[in-house]
């Protein structure tokens, strides 16, 4: 029988290596207890809703919501551990209901012997409607612990009945200071200092964004591209890591500068201008999702019914940048961006809801008058609920000119619209029912 040759040595084994792939410094530093964790201290400092909940060593249903590299999956792991509960994580991109079973299966032989279960869901929001519902029962039952993490709003993305049964915990962009925490404890753990001056160090915790395992990653890469005695700048920083610093802090005076100017260029009617704030924001890495959100608003603000359609191209520019994902999406953004510049102003139904706000507040619970109520029951009847109410649709040009305010309220007028776009014929209408009213007495 052959013998099989003796293997060498490899590299990894003459050096005294393992032959384990290194791990990325993100990993190696990622936080063994809570009070590492960086950034979230509004959930883990002495008065957070984490420590509130940790103190009693329980925990309900919970949704983590947040930017990426906020330390979202840590923290989960992490309350597993102070809770004795087995750590189990699935991630909704590659997991279907076929895995869901295996999953609540496993969990339910746990409790059996007495171990709960964490589940971890990332991205839990790509989970269809059906396949969250599935969560429902072994939520109910405490078969899991259900902690979701998810990227978007849960009041848009995740079932209502979900939402019921779990806590929302907002994890925020970790400010440059908590970068700063997370640099010095890279050159701690790794013994050496990173070779930028004052301006490349700034310029890469602004690189990072808000997340803290990219800054992490951008460390690595300055590392490796360092060579012995070199010290960058920013300029020289920008192409070692081949990334630009955003032009502004999403979480600062630039950011609410540019939104304001986008908005204000839109309201002055320059397209030109909104375009380029648009793009500033774009390039800086804004959500296109966020700009979708304050591009409708400006539609129902400072158009309204100058221009109904407006808000319908707003809202079909937020489903078409949903569908197609950047960058092509942020096209119809930009032609949003566009049509509400050229569109006709008003800002007459802003101004009337909140003049009808304040009213309503003050009249507390008047009621409607009684021509206008329901008379379901018998006494409600004999109340004369109901009484004297006209079908519209009955009286000539289907207008009865009835008054519907509280009697004791009396007629109140809180729509304007000026003499602009749709809003021209609008107010031929007004004009015209005022008139009728007046025939009629009730105005």
């Amino acid at each position: 029988m052959a013998t099989k040759p003796k293997r060498g040595p490899n590299l990894f084994e003459a050096a005294g290596l393992a032959q384990d792939a290194p791990r990325p410094l993100a990993d190696r530093l990622r936080p063994t207890k809570l009070a590492e964790v960086v950034g979230q201290d509004h959930l883990l400092g002495p008065d957070g809703a984490l420590t509130r909940m940790l103190e009693t060593r329980t925990l309900g249903s919970l949704i983590f919501w947040g930017p990426p590299g906020t330390g979202k999956t840590t923290v989960a792991r992490l309350l597993a551990d102070a809770t004795a509960l087995h750590f189990e994580q699935i991630s909704a991109v590659f997991s279907g209901v076929a895995d869901l079973k295996k999953v609540f299966e496993a969990a339910r032989g746990r409790r059996e012997t007495g171990q709960g279960t964490l589940l971890f869901v990332d991205e839990v929001h790509r989970f269809n409607r059906a396949q969250q519902d599935s969560f429902l029962p072994v939520m109910e039952d405490g078969t899991v612990v259900l902690v979701g993490a998810t990227t978007e709003n849960p009041s848009f993305e995740l079932n209502a009945a979900l939402l019921s049964r779990a806590r929302v915990l907002v994890f925020r962009s970790l400010d440059a200071a908590a970068i700063e925490r997370l640099l010095a404890r890279a050159e701690e753990v790794e013994g050496k200092t990173l070779p930028l001056d004052e301006d490349a160090r700034a310029s890469l915790v602004r690189m990072a964004d808000g997340d803290g395992r990219a800054a992490l990653t951008l460390t690595e890469e300055v590392w490796r591209a360092a060579r012995a005695g070199e010290t960058f700048d920013a300029a020289a920083l920008q192409e070692v890591v081949q990334r630009r610093a955003p032009i502004y802090d999403k979480a600062q005076d630039g950011h609410y500068n540019l939104i304001s100017a986008l908005h204000k260029s839109v309201r002055g009617s320059d397209p030109d201008a909104a375009l380029y704030y648009l793009c500033r924001m774009l390039d800086a890495g804004e959500d296109p999702l966020y700009l979708a959100r304050r591009i409708v608003r400006m539609a129902v603000e400072d158009i309204g019914l100058a221009d109904p359609q407006a808000l319908v191209i707003c809202n079909a520019a937020k489903d078409a940048y949903d569908f197609l994902g950047s960058p092509e999406g942020e096209l119809a953004i930009a032609q949003a961006v566009i049509y509400v510049a050229t569109a006709p102003k008003s800002n007459a139904a802003y101004k009337a809801y909140g003049a009808a706000m304040r009213v309503a507040k003050e009249a507390g619970s008047l009621l409607p008058p009684k021509h206008v109520l329901n008379a379901p029951t018998r006494l409600m009847k004999e109340e004369e609920y109901g009484a004297g109410y006209e079908y519209d649709h009955d009286a000539p040009d289907a207008f009865s000119g009835q008054d519907y305010f509280p009697e004791a309220l009396g007629r109140q007028t809180f729509y304007d619209p000026p003499e602009r776009g749709f809003e021209r014929e609008i107010r031929k209408r007004l004009d015209y029912w005022k008139k009728r009213r007046g025939e009629r007495g009730t105005e």
